[in-house]
């Protein structure tokens, strides 16, 4: 009894030590030599400052102003944003702000009143944003990752077909020529992974700082 005892403990230490300590440094120091940016969080600087991170969504924003031009508020004090026309926007979020730390997806089924409403409200948000620029498009023109949230919420690509329309209004703001701005979207699409699985996606982080970087913009 003694015995087995003994080396039920022994194999539980030395477990312990191999896979909950040597393994992840091991790992840890492996992933740092060969992949240090994709180990870190596949960060983006610009200018010596973190602007974002590949791999997760975030708001391109600016403030609603009043009649008085002051920035509106919510009752909470909290600023008031609308999306900025200047810019890509993301796919819509479960997260306030796209924040990864409580990255989740809606759960709600296609039943689900409060999922129609949500839809459609982001539908009617999509269609006055771009609208304007793109006369004729209605909502089953309207790609399905512009209205819906993704699995983890903080998606950082949308579909190509959901930024060719986007590129109609970025050319008219930025005054930029269409053909450019579809250029700059091809040149930041990602292709299916190993040439088969998923669909090309458009990183927005990537092309809204390519955008600001050819027009002389900063975020």
């Amino acid at each position: 009894m003694r015995r087995e005892l003994r080396t039920s403990l022994i194999s539980i230490v030395v477990l312990t030590i191999l896979l909950g300590l040597v393994y992840p440094l091991v790992m840890t120091g492996v992933s740092q030599v060969l992949f240090p940016g994709r180990a870190n969080g596949s960060l983006i600087t610009q200018n010596g400052k973190v602007v974002g991170s590949r791999l997760i969504a975030q708001p391109f924003a600016k403030p609603v102003l009043d009649k008085h031009g002051k920035p509106e508020t919510t009752s909470s004090g909290l600023p008031v944003l609308a999306a900025d026309p200047a810019y890509f926007q993301e796919r819509p979020s479960t997260q306030t702000e796209y924040n990864a730390a409580g990255s989740s997806f809606t759960n709600l089924g296609p039943n689900s009143t409060v999922a129609e409403q949500t839809f459609k409200s982001n539908l009617d948000a999509y269609l006055k944003l771009e609208q304007p620029y793109n006369h004729g498009l209605t909502a089953t023109r309207v790609p399905i990752d512009a209205v819906t949230s993704s699995a983890s919420g903080v998606d950082p690509e949308i579909s190509v077909a959901n930024a060719d329309i986007q590129a109609h209004r970025i050319a008219a703001v930025r005054h930029l020529p269409l053909s450019e701005v579809m250029k700059l979207i091809k040149d930041n699409t990602n292709s299916r992974f190993v040439g088969l699985l998923g669909e090309p996606g458009v990183n927005v982080l990537d092309l809204n700082l390519e955008l600001d970087h050819i027009t002389g913009g900063s975020r």
